[in-house]
């Protein structure tokens, strides 16, 4: 287009070639014009990265039950899709064989899944969590490498 100014300003340039810069500056702009009609519906669909990371946050909570009571607390958590790691050492062992026993009738109806991860120590997950692997399996091959 710039040529064509340049070329008619000297009286060398066609009135043709200035119709046809002018016929593809008009397709031009309805080009862009489209572009920009499709690009607002595709902006529709764009998310932004911190909302989708603060929705799909996952929780666990630690657990120190002392009294039978606090299994309650821990199912409560389970219910609410949070993870639960308990450490039962500072409680009796027949107490904590019944919070136990309390939990995984918990995790069985939530369809999740409780695993031992130490001595006297829970991990209670919900149906949404996935774990890999296990720790007594690491301690055996530990103990065979000795």
């Amino acid at each position: 287009m710039a040529f064509s100014k340049i070329g008619k300003f000297f009286g060398v340039a066609n009135d043709d070639d200035e119709m046809l810069d002018d016929e593809y500056t008009e397709e031009q702009q309805l080009n862009n014009e489209d572009n920009y009609s499709a690009g607002a519906v595709d902006r529709d669909n764009v998310v932004s990265i911190k909302s989708g990371m603060n929705a799909a946050k996952s929780k666990i909570v630690l657990y120190e039950p002392r009294v039978y009571s606090d299994a309650k607390d821990v199912a409560q958590n389970l219910l609410n899709n949070k993870a639960v790691i308990i450490n039962f050492s500072r409680m009796e062992d027949a107490s904590a064989r019944r919070v136990v026993d309390f939990i995984t009738g918990t995790v069985y109806a939530l369809n999740g899944e409780i695993q031992r991860i130490g001595d006297k120590i829970f991990l209670a997950t919900p149906p949404k969590f996935v774990t890999n692997g296990k720790i007594s399996d690491l301690v055996d091959k530990k103990d065979t490498l000795s």
